[in-house]
């Protein structure tokens, strides 16, 4: 149910209806219990809004603000708190389903239960309150909107679809993997198996159960503590080189193979189900079909209708970038106003050095302490003194227990999990710390989940741009947003996301000298994007 200006409530036969006139009318602001729960419903019945204030993602941000990260936020929670009553848990959901195996009517996705419109205004006018009293209000209020924002692109982009060839797929799966078999997994892997096995000198090793692999690492003399990628380069082993091809070849097919594209693909699109802040940083997530890491390879199947284009937009350094940007460090800044941040800082710090440069940055953000490191952030702490002391204590305030906070006032939980499991991922260049010390884990949060909202606000901003257009936005990982577009308006979706861009690095920073460049493809292929 919803409540019109004048205070006459709707009924659910009547609010679409309602919702599409009011949204012609002046694009009002709805507040609703979770836009996962209700927007899918709306779409499906043909009525998209321009904004929203989602109840539920608001209520977990202000609980994390408190240090409450992880109570529950439903509805019926924040009204119990509200009263001074105990807070009962949030109902679970169901793990996703492949398109076509549920197909619900209107609102048969809300739960049980009578929703009160005086309960939905007390909620939201006490979340105005809480954030009102937040460190930066200002900052916290455009969090909330780009949460709230991405919520609604999360469950769009889900309703749209992602443009997928199946018989592509198929080419593709037969050309890595070889024709698919009755049972067991296809030649291809089966011939990995055998070269595995002869690598060791053994037979019947399973390649990819990992503790049979360490244990026949084990016995050839070379103790590795798990079989991780980035593990596996570092041995000298006649095994390492099939084992690693084995590894992307079976993750492919389990992943992403026939049985996936069978379940997920209907009328030429994939259609995942998205989750908005789904992991701690802000990054999103997916429930089902494994939409954010879809393989490099995988991605020759996407493929844009006919007369129509990909616009692929990538930013490059952002995470550094943001680092200048937090920091208030105006040498460094001065580098990120370049296009190529490592080369400038290379230039002005380390002798012409890019690689160098480059580590420095990434090992102060993800706290490496060892190996070629070492002389690269006495560099960086000498020369950028203010960058490098912003992350340092971060690192401080965590491993003291403290809160630390993203730009906009998104709050680091506890140490929980490890770094992969919220969402923190060191690059290549830089091996995962030991343990799980929660310093490394605060440091490098303050810079990645500032990374992720200024990414949420372009994507927000780029909605914006596109309303009215044919152009749909089909898929945002992290930092990289692909529109799907008539060909004689890629040009025009090219600068309404270059623009995005600016606005996004305005809104959460104002007036720095700190740039945000896009590399920007138009393509017909996802896999042809640079």
């Amino acid at each position: 149910m919803g409540r019109h200006a004048s205070g006459e409530l709707w009924h659910v036969p009547d609010l679409a209806a309602e919702i599409t006139a009011l949204e012609a009318a002046g694009q009002p602001r709805w507040v609703w219990t979770s836009t996962a729960v209700v927007y899918p419903a709306l779409l499906r019945a043909g009525v998209r809004v321009a904004r929203c204030h989602d109840l539920e993602l608001t209520e977990a941000l202000l609980s994390g603000h408190a240090g409450r990260w992880g109570e529950p936020r439903g509805l019926a929670a924040a009204v119990a708190r509200l009263h001074g009553l105990p807070a009962p848990p949030d109902r679970p959901r169901p793990d996703a389903e492949p398109p076509g195996f549920a197909q619900v009517a209107l609102f048969d996705a809300v739960p049980a239960g009578r929703v009160e419109v005086s309960d939905l205004l007390e909620v939201y006018e006490e979340q105005v309150r809480r954030i009102g009293e937040t460190g930066h209000p200002g900052r916290f209020r455009l969090l909330v909107a780009a949460e709230s924002a991405g919520a609604l692109i999360a469950a769009e982009m889900g309703h749209t679809g992602l443009p997928w060839r199946p018989d592509v797929h198929d080419e593709l799966l037969r050309e890595l993997l070889g024709p698919p078999q009755p049972m067991g997994p296809p030649r291809r892997l089966a011939e990995l198996t055998a070269e595995i096995n002869a690598a060791f000198g053994t037979h019947g090793l399973h390649p990819d159960l990992p503790a049979e692999v360490v244990k026949a690492f084990h016995r050839a003399g070379i103790d590795i503590p798990n079989t991780r990628r980035w593990v596996l380069r570092q041995v000298d082993h006649p095994a390492v080189a099939p084992l690693l091809e084995f590894k992307e070849l079976y993750r492919i097919w389990t992943a992403h193979g026939w049985a996936w594209c069978d379940a997920w693909v209907r009328d030429g699109r994939f259609r995942a189900e998205y989750v908005a802040g789904g992991v701690v940083s802000g990054r999103w997530a997916s429930r089902g079909g494994g939409a954010l890491q879809v393989p490099k390879v995988v991605r020759r199947a996407v493929i844009a209708d006919p007369g129509w284009r990909f616009v692929v937009a990538d930013a490059g350094q952002l995470e550094p970038r943001v680092m200048a940007a937090v920091s208030g460090d105006r040498r460094l800044a001065a580098a990120a106003a370049e296009g190529d941040l490592y080369a400038a800082l290379a230039a002005d710090s380390f002798d012409g050095d890019r690689a160098k440069a480059k580590i420095a940055l990434i090992g102060a953000m993800y706290g490496q302490t060892g190996g070629d490191a070492i002389p690269a952030l006495a560099v960086l702490r000498r020369q950028y003194p203010t960058a490098f002391e912003f992350v340092e204590a971060a690192a401080r305030t965590g491993e003291a227990g403290g809160l630390v906070r993203s730009w906009l006032g998104r709050t680091c939980p506890p140490a929980s999990g490890a770094w992969r499991d919220a969402g923190l991922d060191p690059p290549d260049e830089v091996a995962p710390p030991p343990g799980r010390a929660r310093g490394r884990f605060t440091r490098n949060f303050v810079i990645q989940a500032t990374a992720a909202e200024w990414a949420l606000v372009l994507l927000a901003t780029l909605r914006q741009r596109l309303a009215g257009t044919e152009a749909e936005l089909v898929l945002f990982v992290h930092d990289e947003v692909v529109v799907h577009c008539p060909a004689d308006q890629a040009e025009s979706v090219v600068e309404a996301v270059r623009e995005s861009a600016l606005s996004a690095g305005r809104l959460l920073f104002g007036d720095t000298t700190v740039r945000f460049p896009l590399d920007v493809s138009v393509v017909g292929a996802y896999a042809d994007a640079t």
